[in-house]
């Protein structure tokens, strides 16, 4: 236990010092984001510097690699699927940047991206023998064989695209992270999992010095390059460990935000231009109707880890 609590405290010492050297840096190179025009309540928020991802991922990284002795190539291979769709997203955001517009690469290229790399993971899984699917709650097991490079596929998708829809408001896509990874590694830190774990608990150490400048009002945003590396880190841990059916769970709030999307999406063209929700994802809809930034996010954050006690309550 000492050594998750000191990679927790290390990540997050790495990730404070990142993000004031960073802040500033950011200010002064102009690096600010490009707000959506329809969200007029952001519009104050124009100009606030991105590229956040930077200071807490590889600090995440970076304080796990003192306490690496007995890691194995999982190790490795979630960290380098977690920092290329950081590396991705920071294209992102810089093509956002250098257009001076919220365009950055296409749907199509994040979309070949997230699949290529899906596939990689999928196919590494089934080549050294971990093509396991656990069933949460302790229902059993599966072994998906070479079926792993289509769960695989699905599983990098979803999870991606639904932690960066829900990086819409100060410290809400962070917020969720918290106790998602804290349940995950708390799930996973009595199995040899080669290290993965340690990635968890250094995420959240991580997470809480970012969220420290990223509440409501933020002083720094994720972009893409927090939120895809956030999705790319959760996939591929959750596929590594057996346990990716426990990602919908644990991120429940994530799973919500991609719903709300959806419904709204199919409700909006069945009816001929109605709509359910005033805006989606639906944490825009709460604020919409009057709730603030904070209470939004701490709804989140409760929510989940609720869900996180439940699934230690019920599954271990």
């Amino acid at each position: 236990m000492k050594e998750y609590v000191g990679v927790a405290l290390l990540a997050f010492g790495i990730a404070l010092t990142l993000c004031l050297l960073l802040i500033p840096l950011l200010r002064r190179m102009k690096a600010g984001q490009n707000v959506l025009s329809y969200v007029k309540e952001h519009q104050t928020k124009s100009g606030t510097p991105t590229f956040g991802g930077l200071a807490f991922l590889p600090a995440a990284v970076l304080a796990c690699l003192p306490f690496a002795g007995g890691f194995n190539r999982n190790f490795a291979v979630a960290c380098v699927i977690g920092l290329a769709y950081m590396g991705v997203g920071f294209l992102d955001d810089l093509l956002k940047k250098l257009h001076h517009e919220n365009k950055g690469l296409s749907a199509w290229q994040k979309l070949a991206f997230q699949t290529v790399v899906a596939v990689l993971a999928g196919y590494y899984c089934v080549r050294s023998g971990q093509s396991r699917l656990e069933i949460p709650f302790g229902l059993g097991t599966i072994e998906l064989g070479w079926w792993m490079l289509p769960f695989s596929v699905f599983v990098f998708l979803a999870t991606v695209n639904a932690v960066n829809l829900t990086d819409g408001l100060d410290g809400l896509a962070a917020g969720v992270a918290v106790p998602f990874f804290l349940f995950f590694g708390v799930l996973t830190m009595s199995e040899d999992t080669g290290g993965t774990h340690f990635i968890d608990f250094a995420l959240v150490g991580a997470l809480c010095a970012y969220l420290l400048f990223n509440t409501s009002r933020a002083s720094i945003f994720m972009g893409d390059t927090g939120s895809l590396g956030l999705g790319g880190f959760a996939s591929s841990i959750g596929l590594l460990t057996g346990k990716a059916l426990y990602i919908p769970i644990l991120g429940v709030m994530f799973v919500v935000s991609v719903i709300s999307v959806i419904v709204q999406v199919i409700y909006y063209k069945a009816t001929g231009g109605k709509r359910i929700f005033r805006m989606s994802p639906v944490h825009h809809h709460f604020q919409q109707v009057g709730f603030s930034e904070s209470k939004i996010a701490y709804a989140y954050a409760i929510i989940t880890a609720i869900a996180g006690a439940i699934v230690l309550l019920i599954g271990v």
